[in-house]
């Protein structure tokens, strides 16, 4: 007789490999009022810490809106109902946190070329009157 302690599937969880570097669909269930629901949260994986033991846990990391978002889930939560890997990236890293400051230095540079031309219109308009 086998006896379920808990809802997760245990060896299920522990067969995903996930590593930094892949892309992953975390669908999570939600309750609200009195529903639950399944919402997905879709980025990279950032780091893997704790192996396969109990307290388990990975990082996802996501752009929305603009904004990084983070989130560290536990790998046996029952709040996750299932994990899928979309993509697998070579990686030369087992923590992927310079990632944080290159989305950064990228928004900069980006924010840096709309100053710049928005200038240029600027001069453009003067010239033209």
């Amino acid at each position: 007789m086998q006896r379920v302690i808990s809802p997760v599937n245990i060896e299920e969880r522990a067969k995903l490999d996930l590593r930094a570097g892949d892309t992953i669909r975390v669908w999570q269930k939600i309750a609200e009022k009195g529903k639950v629901r399944l919402q997905a949260f879709e980025g990279l994986v950032l780091a893997k810490k704790h192996g396969r033991e109990a307290g388990a846990t990975f990082t996802v990391r996501r752009v929305a809106s603009g904004v990084g978002v983070e989130k560290i889930f536990p790998l046996y939560s029952p709040i996750i109902d299932k994990i899928e890997v979309l993509k697998r990236s070579k990686v030369r890293r087992a923590k992927l946190y310079h990632i944080r400051e290159k989305a950064a230095k990228e928004v900069s540079h980006q924010m840096r070329n709309i100053r710049m031309a928005k200038d240029v219109e600027v001069e453009e308009t003067v010239e033209a009157k």
